[in-house]
């Protein structure tokens, strides 16, 4: 392909049967998507599974596809219906915690340590203060950090009025910047 499509063009070229196309939008938006799910879901196999469940279901639907929102805001719905899903077959109401510091790896011993060591402690309290959000105000902050996502289009998205999602996006970046505190300088 010599130009650059918009995602809803290569989704109406996948859907007319340009695999190329479905190629391209797994690429350019597979990272995103998994992270979303990721930090939604707080769990890298479960993760894995919806990520596959997601690009599958996209597959899916592509005989219907038509553009009425854009890609990433079909894509994003498809996504977060998914970790929807998955919390009403686990039967939990909100993310599960990770166990402190099981992401983080240790550092090599040069190279400024101490400093290693604070970036890691702040990462880490960052997810856990992430994950720590309730889920609505969780979901709206990962769809604008992670996907990159207008408030238009999160509240097409989730279904919501802007009102709402400006509300929950205010009271999750004024938790986490509380939790986040210690670090100002």
């Amino acid at each position: 392909m010599t130009r650059d499509y918009t995602d809803e063009e290569l989704m109406l070229m996948y859907r007319d049967g340009d695999v190329t196309a479905f190629e391209i939008l797994y690429r350019r938006h597979r990272g995103p998507v998994y992270r979303f799910i990721l930090r939604r879901c707080g769990s890298g196999a479960s993760a894995e599974e919806l990520f596959q469940d997601v690009w599958l279901k996209l597959i899916q639907a592509r005989e219907r596809y038509e553009v009425s929102a854009k890609f990433t805001t079909y894509l994003y719905r498809i996504a977060n219906n998914r970790v929807i899903d998955y919390f009403r077959k686990v039967a939990a109401a909100t993310v599960p915690d990770t166990e402190p510091g099981a992401e983080q790896q240790p550092g090599p011993a040069c190279a400024q340590p101490e400093r290693r060591a604070e970036i890691g402690q702040q990462a880490q309290q960052l997810l856990d203060a992430i994950a720590a959000l309730p889920a609505e105000q969780q979901q709206v902050f990962l769809l604008k950090e992670e996907a990159g996502m207008s408030l238009a289009e999160i509240a097409e998205t989730l279904g919501v009025n802007a009102e709402t999602v400006k509300s929950r996006l205010r009271y999750a970046l004024k938790k986490l910047k509380s939790a986040m505190a210690e670090y100002d300088d």
